[in-house]
């Protein structure tokens, strides 16, 4: 179900307009900040726990050590939206570490989890960092996170419904509260199901 836009709130009057793109880092941490963090070659690997699980610890450890703030996220199969913001440190520097971490973890984990895909998967990442020409042995995300600072109220929402709808609309599931890896359940049933991430809420009315 879409989220209606309701009367601008206090975060919503005080986000200031500016124009990004993806070459431009995060002009304002502590606004709202829509971004995507995607797996080289688009593969297909967070369809295991196993895999999950370490995007939740890593997340898990950037909010309560980095001051990282989710106001909502899904993970896809290839690829990871969420809306962030942090009042003390920048996005991008978080992202940055993020990225470090959890790369050599997911390659841990492909190395000594019974993966099926272990050889592909390690000569993929291993043939990207190559052809990136990057010192690492592998290569696992893709550059970039392409930020979009959200600065009212009617893009916010649509970034929201976008996140919470993409698993339906994609076809991996049939209702947007069955997928396990998403804030849906933050925003609309509060007394259901929470997602394994805590979320802070961008609007008082949910």
């Amino acid at each position: 179900m879409p989220i209606q836009v309701k009367e601008e709130s206090s975060l919503q009057k005080r986000v200031t307009f500016v124009y990004m793109s993806e070459r431009y880092k995060v002009i304002d941490s502590t606004l709202p900040t829509f971004v995507t963090l995607t797996l080289v070659g688009w593969t297909d690997l967070f369809n295991r726990k196993i895999y999950t699980e370490i995007l939740d610890e890593a997340f898990t450890f950037c909010i309560k050590n980095k001051a990282l703030k989710i106001h909502a996220y899904v993970y896809m199969t290839s690829n990871i939206h969420l809306i962030v913001s942090s009042e003390t440190n920048k996005i991008q520097d978080i992202i940055r570490d993020f990225k470090k971490y959890t790369s050599k973890k997911l390659i841990e984990a492909i190395v000594s989890y019974n993966e099926s895909r272990r050889e592909w998967l390690l000569k993929k990442f291993s043939d990207e960092a190559k052809r990136a020409n990057r010192a690492a042995k592998f290569k696992v995300w893709q550059d970039g996170f392409h930020p979009v600072l959200l600065d009212n109220g009617t893009k916010i929402m649509q970034k929201l419904n976008y996140i919470h709808e993409n698993p339906l609309e994609t076809g991996l599931i049939t209702k947007p509260e069955h997928w396990n890896h998403s804030s849906y359940n933050s925003y609309y049933n509060k007394d259901k199901r929470r997602p394994n991430l805590i979320i802070n809420i961008l609007f008082d009315e949910f």
